[in-house]
């Protein structure tokens, strides 16, 4: 086999068998089964070396140490580590991620960062880069597979008063990257984005007729639940139908729960639906949604799905996995792909967000329906950009804001002692906004202030006069005034 360098797979059932004899595959015996018994899912990643070999080590930390977390970080992990791996292979002499030394580390950020041949990523880039492989190597040497870590270490204290305890971060952090650069959108932006985008609309706001956008609906529903929840991508994709809370007549905000099991981290929270952002979905739900489960009944697509869990009793969602019972909001991001319910018109999937087959859609295809609405804006001249995250983003710092301006006018009307009994009922805004987030710290929600503060000094630019000088002094004669004053 010739070289073909480091290279990211993804496991997928199903697939065929080779028609050539492969004593590996051989070995392995039926694939599918060997992922059901590693309880693998599908979109696992794994990395191949130059030589086309699978490291058992290597690929035990996606199987072992990332299996919970959602597909997209495990991505981005695994084309963090293919990085630092193939500039070992390539630059180092072929050196194995196992024997690496501060030398080869140091190396490779000269490489990334500094080198006039190099990509000169930005530092926020490399400091991301950075921690990916030191936790990495972190895990590898607790498991005995590399006897040191190449990353040295400093010991650091959280700002937050409510952790005290010191922790190990990595050395070669720049702690210098714009960790206060947001991307976010202003509501009026987010909107003519979407409708542009997503919807169809042309940039005067006017129905294109050219437009063959079959999903606009759901599409647009998808987009205004991110902004208006600040779920991440894979938390929002991996929702079901019974964390979709009901439409009730006079709520402006429908409260929800994100199960700790599709929540990253660990984060299981709160979630608030608004009004107009629910009605939409539950439009998707009874129109496009229910039209693909019909065209997919027809099919028989569900009755092709491996190893599904069914639900028997829609107001008991319960399933059976290896004899257990588990409740669907126990279940995993893969998981619940697998989950059907059983009804009076035939199988559907519990999962709320669905594609054009009738199938639980993926973050992937969630991140190409942003792109794909970008490429449209950027055909009719609208210079508008969007990621999912950046809804996310978006959803913290107008809520902050909103927030933040109700507690203030509140605050200004009261004494001392008034104004620290209401903190200690109402809370602070930005733990707030960190709770409805899922961040552990609020270190990492405090970005959003550098945000608001910006916004306020952009507020008080814009009432600058845009002419220094008086209307029909001359310079001279104002020199003059001056000179006399003096």
């Amino acid at each position: 086999m010739g070289l073909l360098g480091w290279r990211v797979f993804f496991t997928r059932r199903g697939l065929p068998w080779p028609k050539s004899g492969c004593d590996v595959v051989a070995e392995l015996g039926d694939l599918d089964e060997w992922l059901d018994e590693r309880r693998i899912g599908d979109g696992s990643p794994y990395l191949l070396d130059p030589l086309g070999r699978y490291d058992v080590d290597l690929n035990d930390y996606f199987v072992t140490e990332l299996a919970n977390e959602p597909m997209t970080t495990q991505e981005a992990v695994a084309y963090d580590l293919k990085r630092f791996l193939k500039f070992l292979w390539d630059n180092r002499g072929r050196r194995s991620w196992k024997v690496a030394t501060a030398e080869d580390r140091s190396a490779f950020k000269h490489w990334r960062v500094t080198d006039i041949v190099g990509p000169r990523v930005e530092l926020t880039t490399w400091d991301r880069e950075v921690a990916t492989v030191n936790r990495f190597y972190l895990w590898a040497v607790r498991k005995g597979h590399a006897a040191w870590n190449p990353f040295l270490q400093r010991t650091s204290r959280s700002r937050d008063p409510r952790r005290t305890a010191e922790a190990e971060t990595p050395a070669e952090a720049s702690h210098e990257g714009p960790r206060n650069d947001v991307e976010w959108l202003p509501p009026a932006l987010y909107r003519q984005w979407r409708d542009v985008g997503v919807r169809g609309f042309t940039v005067e706001g006017l129905p294109d007729r050219s437009f063959r956008g079959r999903f606009a609906s759901r599409n647009a529903a998808y987009a205004d639940t991110k902004i208006r929840t600040g779920l991440r991508l894979a938390e929002q994709t991996s929702l079901s139908l019974f964390e979709l809370p009901e439409m009730v007549p006079g709520l402006l905000n429908q409260r929800s729960w994100l199960p700790k099991a599709i929540a990253k981290g660990g984060s299981a929270r709160r979630v608030y639906f608004p009004a107009s952002a629910l009605k939409d979905v539950w439009d998707y739900v009874d129109t496009d949604r229910a039209e693909a489960v019909e065209d997919a009944r027809d099919a028989g697509v569900y009755e092709r799905i491996r190893n599904p869990l069914i639900i028997t009793d829609r107001r008991r969602p319960f399933v059976v996995v290896d004899g257990q019972r588990l409740s669907v909001a126990k279940l995993k991001h893969d998981e619940r792909r697998r989950v059907l319910m059983d009804t009076p018109q035939g199988l559907e999937p519990a999962a709320l967000w669905l594609n054009q087959y009738g199938l639980p859609s993926k973050p992937s295809a969630w991140q190409e329906v942003f792109k794909t609405a970008n490429r449209r804006c950027d055909r009719l001249g609208l210079r508008l950009r969007c990621r999912p995250h950046v809804l996310r983003h978006s959803f913290a710092v107008i809520t902050l804001e909103q927030l933040w301006r109700g507690h203030i006018q509140e605050l200004a009307a009261m004494t001392p002692r008034q104004r620290e009994t209401y903190q200690m009922v109402f809370g602070d805004p930005l733990n707030w906004v960190r709770m409805r987030l899922g961040h552990s710290s609020i270190e990492v929600t405090q970005v959003y202030l550098h945000t608001l503060q910006e916004l306020e000094m952009e507020t008080r630019m814009a009432l600058i006069p845009s002419s220094w000088e008086p209307t029909g002094v001359h310079p001279e004669d104002l020199e003059e005034a001056v000179n006399d004053a003096a």
